[in-house]
């Protein structure tokens, strides 16, 4: 659980007309522009746990693209509802992506708090997240490009927040989210982006 996501042009809301298309783009310019030849793995880590209906955003996402990416080589989910990637287990997650997976590109993505007009904004940005911060954990930071989904309000209460955050909201984001990097990586392989085939 990330704290903030700050307000900027790179997200899209879950009550656009096309939340997934728009934010497939999103996902797809970025990939485009940073994933360069010095990665040779591209890594989908995605945070949270399946206890806290708000902090399962991540999982449900691992859920939903882990069999959906399993035809492209060199890609990689960790993160899921059977085995989920969170504060007590993150810095063996990272060891062992670093030690399993070639030169590793790697995509953030956890769940976040923010303000009540924010509330079902997904977001994309270059860099690291931060998991933890959003309920004063410290954990290392990771990802070469981070997505972040706002599931509720930031500032007070955050264990009580993330417990009362509702399912179709969550539901919904994961949908968008998961659906977007599906149509991105099909569409970044069609076009030849990657330097490695279907399996």
């Amino acid at each position: 659980m990330s704290l903030v996501c700050p307000k900027t042009s790179n997200s899209v809301s879950i009550n656009d007309s096309m939340p997934h298309y728009d934010f497939s783009s999103l996902v797809t310019q970025y990939i485009e522009s940073y994933y360069n030849k010095q990665y040779k793995s591209l890594v989908f880590l995605c945070i949270g746990t399946d206890r806290s209906t708000g902090d399962s955003l991540g999982p449900l996402i691992g859920y939903k693209i882990k069999s959906s990416l399993s035809k492209y080589s060199n890609t990689y989910v960790f993160g899921t509802l059977d085995e989920p990637v969170h504060a007590k287990n993150l810095e063996e997650t990272i060891s062992n992506i670093k030690s399993s997976c070639e030169s590793p590109f790697i995509i953030a993505i956890d769940a976040c708090l923010g303000s009540v007009d924010r509330i079902g904004c997904i977001n994309i940005g270059l860099g690291p997240l931060k998991p933890g911060t959003g309920v004063n954990k410290q954990l290392p930071s990771i990802g070469d490009l981070h997505i972040t989904g706002i599931v509720n309000i930031g500032g007070y209460m955050q264990y009580m927040v993330l417990q009362s955050t509702r399912l179709s909201l969550v539901i919904k984001m994961a949908d968008t989210i998961s659906d977007a990097i599906t149509f991105s990586l099909w569409n970044l392989n069609k076009k030849m982006f990657f330097h490695y085939s279907v399996q």
